[in-house]
């Protein structure tokens, strides 16, 4: 019968050889002419003789030897072959670390991303890094299971974020079925978090009215933070394109000479060029952007990386700092303009065109990105002296002085 002592002082001799345990069949320890030490188990499993590992001594003591053993002869007893369940379990090991959710997410990411706009693309990125990666992203996708991933998501509910736990859940289920289909969980977990996630009931993006107008753009005047910053909201207001498309705008769009920003497909949430017209008071707030980002591909660069594009959540929390949470949104600029628009008498279809919205008519081969062009640069133009006039000290213009013949 092995003990302690015989195993510590067993010494090394010009062959190897194995001293046998009396006290449990088939365990023995092999000694090497090297001075190693081996534990293993010889068994038979339907008729042939096998031999099994169970780790090398110091790091396995006798008494731990003897509870691997345990362990692999109540697999045994259970008529499976403790040689091949080992391999099944390494294979599994390996297998969960090629299959992590982050790396599952990321290839995901990767092919989607050849179908979105590079502005939404860098979002979802972003949403995953700081929401989900941090606290699943290491963790084998198939052994995920629902409670664990509600407990990540109740994170953002505790922190206010009830729009971005919902936002996230549905990208997390998305990567799930991707990873079902390509044969690497069983299910989506999501499926079992319907309910379990609070949201907010839908609402419209805060939009301020024409009125307001007037008051909003003397306290943008006033606001003392990031000038970059202060310009994009300018900027956007004199546009009303997606925040998207304006976070993500480069310098090659831009033709100055034609006074246009050109946003390519891949950059539209309708996968179509957009035509921007730029009028001269939009070029100057452009050559004032110019002056602080001529150092980065982006008009409106990160602030602590040039390469990556400016925070979804910039432009909205410096419009809270001016006093308007809960009041107004970058996107809500689009509400403004268009609402105005039309009470100015502006035709709907030259306004939705500008807005670049859907039309019922989705055959790509008919869309003109310039369409309607003149006359969106003359309604683009007179928003842009409407907001110069409310602008002036005093704020007086109103709606009855920019009134159109359409």
């Amino acid at each position: 019968m092995l003990t302690d002592s015989i195993v510590k002082n067993a010494k090394p001799k010009d062959k190897e050889y194995k001293i046998s345990d009396g006290s449990v069949k088939g365990l023995c320890l092999l000694v090497y002419p090297n001075g190693g030490k081996y534990w293993r188990y010889r068994y038979r499993f339907e008729g042939k003789a096998k031999m099994i590992s169970l780790g090398a001594y110091p790091d396995i003591s006798l008494d731990e030897a003897r509870k691997r053993l345990a362990e692999v002869r109540t697999i045994k007893a259970l008529g499976k072959d403790p040689s091949k369940e080992r391999q099944a379990l390494k294979q599994e090991l390996i297998i969960d670390q090629e299959n992590t959710f982050e790396k599952i997410a990321r290839e995901w990411h990767g092919k989607q991303e050849r179908e979105w706009s590079k502005g939404y693309a860098s979002d979802v990125l972003q949403r995953l890094e700081g929401n989900i990666f941090p606290f699943l992203g290491s963790r084998p996708i198939s052994k995920i299971k629902a409670p664990e991933l509600l407990s990540v998501l109740q994170k953002m509910e505790d922190r206010g974020a009830l729009d971005m736990a919902k936002r996230c859940c549905q990208l997390v289920g998305q990567i799930f079925r991707y990873a079902v289909v390509t044969d690497r969980t069983e299910y989506d977990v999501t499926t079992n978090l319907k309910g379990a996630i609070r949201g907010r009931k839908p609402v419209h993006f805060k939009a301020i009215k024409h009125y307001e107008l007037p008051e909003f753009m003397a306290a943008l005047k006033k606001y003392d933070g990031d000038p970059l910053t202060k310009l994009a909201i300018h900027f956007l207001l004199l546009t009303f394109v997606r925040t998207a498309e304006l976070r993500g705008a480069t310098w090659d769009e831009i033709h100055w000479d034609a006074r246009l920003w050109r946003i390519p497909e891949e950059r539209m949430k309708m996968r179509r060029e957009h035509i921007v017209p730029l009028c001269p008071q939009t070029m100057d707030v452009l050559t004032h952007i110019k002056q602080i980002s001529s150092h980065s591909s982006f008009l409106f660069p990160g602030i602590n990386n040039p390469k990556k594009t400016m925070s979804e959540n910039t432009i909205l929390y410096a419009i809270y700092r001016m006093g308007y949470h809960s009041k107004a949104t970058g996107h809500g600029f689009r509400r403004t303009a268009s609402t105005t628009l039309h009470e100015m008498g502006f035709r709907s279809e030259y306004i939705e065109m500008q807005l670049a919205h859907a039309d019922e008519n989705k055959v790509r081969g008919i869309y003109n990105a310039a369409k309607y062009l003149p006359f969106r640069e003359e309604m683009m133009q007179h928003w842009a002296n409407f907001l110069d006039a409310v602008s002036e000290e005093g704020g007086k213009a109103t709606i009855m002085d920019f009134m159109v013949n359409q």
